[in-house]
């Protein structure tokens, strides 16, 4: 009798359950890539998510390699032009903007998302470039390819997103201090052979070892480079304010993980210090810490952390910033993007 006089409050909290853990675990995921920098760190957040159904791909090289995941083994594919003939829910390119281009178009046919984290489609017109606790509303019925923003606009965008929202924006002066990892593979390696002795520049301007190099992307017409350039046009779509100044200026550091920003940001209406910080303190996946915070501390976590806070004026400020690159400035949120799309749409 108890039963039957509560069954659709159990019923609804069955339903409710199933949705959110249910189809989190039965979706099929492919991830192109698997074996790269960005790659390993998706993996291992759909791991600490327990998604069960992957599927992984990565070039001829790699193709017959196993990694661990979920306490077993999971054979690597080699990435060709039938590797999408199978259906998949979600498919996550880690592969490069090269990859991408070749293989979106054929990943659509059977997949309801892919999730793209090279710049290749970020500023294309129609297509989504999203960063869930922004703008992942955009995602409510959406099918097709979703771009993945640059990992210091990621990290900048967080931190200034209720700020955003509450006193609006009129300009953002920032510089980055920005880890090797951010160049992949080849740019780790060249920091630690650079630092056994091999002094030999391969992949950047001048020696990273010991030294720091403001210049990352080529130049371009304004003569800011592509990294530069990628940060105002991608917080201008984010945003949907093309109003907002953005004034970056991009630096690589003999730093393996961490991305650190200095930024100034001017608001539209004033605010105290006091309200900056409780409005950091408040911030989705947004630590507040009085304590100055450096990329060693916060290496493989999937927040980004703000520290010294100062006020210029009521409405000026500047702060300190830093969030591991290849968690929350890729893998993370490439694998959040597919959770709140699941959530919108299940």
């Amino acid at each position: 009798m108890w039963w039957f006089m509560n069954k659709e409050i159990y019923l609804n909290l069955f339903i409710t359950f199933y949705k959110f853990y249910g189809t989190k675990l039965v979706v099929r995921i492919a991830l192109v890539g698997a074996t790269g920098e960005v790659g390993r760190k998706v993996l291992k957040e759909l791991e600490e998510n327990r998604f069960e159904n992957i599927t992984l791909f990565a070039s001829k090289k790699s193709a017959g390699k196993k990694l661990n995941y979920l306490s077993k083994e999971v054979i690597i594919n080699e990435l060709t032009e039938k590797s999408f003939d199978e259906k998949f829910d979600y498919i996550l390119f880690t592969a490069g903007s090269a990859v991408s281009k070749v293989y979106f178009s054929k990943a659509l046919e059977n997949c309801k998302v892919a999730i793209d984290n090279s710049s290749a489609f970020r500023m294309d017109e129609g297509i989504p470039l999203v960063i869930p606790e922004i703008n992942g509303n955009v995602l409510k019925g959406y099918k097709g390819l979703v771009a993945n923003p640059n990992c210091s606009t990621i990290q900048m965008l967080l931190s200034l997103n209720n700020i955003y929202k509450k006193y609006g924006i009129e300009e953002i002066v920032v510089s980055t201090y920005q880890a090797v990892s951010g160049s992949g593979n080849k740019g780790i390696s060249e920091l630690a052979n650079q630092e056994n002795g091999d002094l030999n520049v391969v992949n950047y301007p001048k020696q990273i070892f010991r030294n720091v190099i403001p210049e990352i992307g080529p130049y371009m017409e304004n003569d800011f480079t592509e990294e530069e350039v990628k940060m105002v046009r991608e917080t201008k779509k984010i945003f949907n304010d093309d109003n907002i100044e953005v004034y970056p200026t991009a630096v690589r550091v003999p730093v393996y993980y961490g991305h650190s920003e200095s930024i100034l940001v001017r608001t539209k209406s004033p605010l105290s210090k006091d309200d900056f910080i409780n409005i950091m303190k408040n911030s989705e996946n947004v630590v507040y810490s009085e304590d100055i915070v450096t990329p060693l501390e916060i290496e493989d976590s999937k927040k980004t952390y703000v520290s010294r806070i100062r006020a210029i004026d009521e409405k000026t400020f500047m702060f300190w910033n830093v969030a591991d690159n290849v968690r929350v400035g890729a893998a993370t949120n490439a694998v959040r993007i597919m959770q709140k799309h699941i959530e919108l749409n299940n």
